[in-house]
């Protein structure tokens, strides 16, 4: 930069942190300038906050920067948005502050801003988008504070749930807390969307479980429970963080855990009545023990498989066996198909790693459950309320056995998910729901025909799907995001709120309303915005 261009920089931005230290937050308004000077401008800005012992080298990065590409991929896990627009400026905040400075910033110069924690975003809207924009990466902030004398821990969202998983371990062998089964995936987007995992049945999900957070809100203020008031605490326990501001931290209450469960996992052959063999699975899995969680999975046979049931039991083997012998005597369970262990076993064993191994893996970014990271991926979900027929299930076998990269896992509920009401938290699928459809295409074939063939199985077991799964609206899970059941016009701004209840009320039902009028008082302006997030009211004229 010139001494010509770097003074007028000093000049505007002398005047900006007049503005900035002397006007009301609420008021700030973005400043027009040219995109040439935007990184110089984004980082004058910046630099009149942070304090000397700050390096911005290693806060921001820009394409210039021989980081940029390395802090890009570090957390992009999926490849199918490997060619879309990237961001102009990466900041890695490391403290609290930076990430106050980075919104204040990127809202006067006027741009967008992405939020990514872990990457595992399934539609990419942590970190692509339609127009340019700043990606604030969240990786540095994951400290985990566990206190078992009041069975509680602070855990900022950056952190990875092996990460998480470990610390408590590391404090307790009796404690857990009920999250998601892939340690990579990150606490930003997992508890802010709900927060699926395999003891849902016993203990609810991860937002059950939240009782204080921290958010820096779109006038870069950090709020607390108390600061923020009981309307955005509840948005963010499942409304999606990101629609309201840039989630720091979480204050989770743990479960106690036995200190040995129970694992097992069943396979079925496609000649044994399987229409039948999941029929009863339908029956039992959402009623039997709150203690047992059985996940089912239709993948392509390559050899015999075509079903698979992974199960956790809270408890020792014997009584599982025992259990199931009278719940479900066509599963045919025995001792010898059982392992018994401790809960962070447990945890190695879902995420497919040695459960005789040292539980410090889980504290390795680089391990994954399923190949997102490398290879593209699409997710669609669905919620099932009424039994699905044997004729029916029947129908789904086949389909499902004609694809060779489209596999279907069903989550089962009941239990503590059909105690906890529905307007607890804008996750809506509660009483009622007898189990999830999860829709998985994975591949590893770069270019538009691979994707093609994928998507094109998906969206049509979609869509056969539809006259056996919930009605009015046809509801979806919020993390595992997807586009095409709506999105926001980027010429619209992202502000209709017609085109965002298309989505919204799949995603939240009876919620939605409430989380628009959150939305709008916390951040009438929208900075806060992507294809699918929350929509403002329309304003009065």
């Amino acid at each position: 930069m010139t001494n010509k261009s770097s003074c007028l920089v000093s000049a505007i931005f002398s005047v900006l942190l007049v503005q900035l230290l002397f006007s009301p937050s609420s008021s700030l308004q973005p400043l027009a300038f040219d995109d040439s000077s935007v990184y110089e401008t984004f980082l004058q800005c910046l630099e009149s906050y942070l304090s000397p012992h700050d390096q911005i080298s290693n806060l921001v990065f820009t394409s210039t920067n021989s980081s940029y590409t390395s802090v890009l991929q570090a957390y992009k896990r999926n490849a199918r948005f490997n060619s879309d627009l990237k961001p102009l400026i990466i900041v890695t905040p490391t403290s609290i502050p930076h990430v106050q400075y980075a919104v204040l910033c990127t809202r006067r110069i006027g741009y967008r801003l992405r939020i990514r924690s872990g990457g595992h975003d399934f539609e990419g809207l942590s970190y692509v988008s339609d127009s340019p924009f700043f990606l604030i990466d969240m990786s540095n902030l994951r400290s985990i504070e566990v206190n078992i004398e009041t069975n509680s821990a602070w855990v900022q969202s950056g952190a990875i749930l092996g990460e998480v998983y470990y610390a408590i371990w590391e404090k307790s062998k009796v404690h857990g807390f009920p999250a998601g089964v892939c340690p990579t995936v990150a606490v930003g987007g997992h508890f802010s969307g709900g927060g699926y995992g395999n003891m849902m049945r016993k203990f609810g999900l991860s937002v059950d479980h939240i009782v204080d957070a921290q958010i820096v809100d779109a006038n870069g203020d950090l709020l607390d429970r108390k600061s923020m008031g009981e309307g955005l605490f509840w948005a963010i326990r499942g409304g999606g963080g990101a629609s309201f501001g840039i989630v720091i931290s979480y204050k989770i209450e743990l479960v106690e855990v036995p200190e040995t469960v129970t694992v097992f996992q069943v396979e079925s052959n496609p000649d044994e009545g399987l229409a039948d063999f999941v029929y009863r699975w339908q029956v039992v899995a959402p009623t039997t023990s709150n203690d047992l969680f059985m996940r089912l999975h239709f993948s392509h046979p390559i050899t015999t498989q075509l079903v698979s049931i992974q199960a956790l039991y809270l408890g020792k083997a014997d009584d599982v066996v025992s259990l199931l012998s009278k719940d479900f005597p066509e599963l045919g369970l025995k001792r010898q198909d059982c392992t018994e262990m401790s809960w962070i076993e447990s945890v190695l064993w879902y995420a497919s790693l040695n459960y005789r191994s040292s539980p410090k893996v889980l504290l390795d970014r680089k391990v994954v459950r399923s190949p997102n990271d490398t290879n593209s991926a699409k997710r669609k979900s669905d919620f099932v309320v009424n039994p699905v027929s044997r004729e029916g299930l029947g129908d789904i076998l086949k389909r499902v056995a004609g694809q060779l990269q489209f596999s279907m896992a069903f989550s089962p509920h009941g239990g503590e998910m059909s105690e906890i009401p529905a307007s607890s938290s804008p996750f809506p699928h509660r009483a009622g729901n007898l189990y999830k459809i999860e829709y998985v295409g994975n591949w590893n074939e770069a270019g538009e025909k691979a994707e093609r063939a994928v998507m094109t199985q998906l969206r049509r077991m979609y869509s056969f799907m539809a006259p056996l799964v919930s009605k009015n609206p046809r509801r979806a899970y919020l993390n595992y995001r997807d586009l095409d059941i709506g999105k926001m016009s980027h010429g619209k701004g992202y502000r209709s709120y017609e085109e965002g209840k298309v989505y919204g009320m799949k995603y939240f039902h009876g919620n939605f309303d409430r989380l628009v009028k959150v939305k709008t008082e916390v951040d009438p302006a929208n900075f806060f915005r992507d294809e699918q997030s929350i929509p403002t009211l329309p304003m009065k004229l």
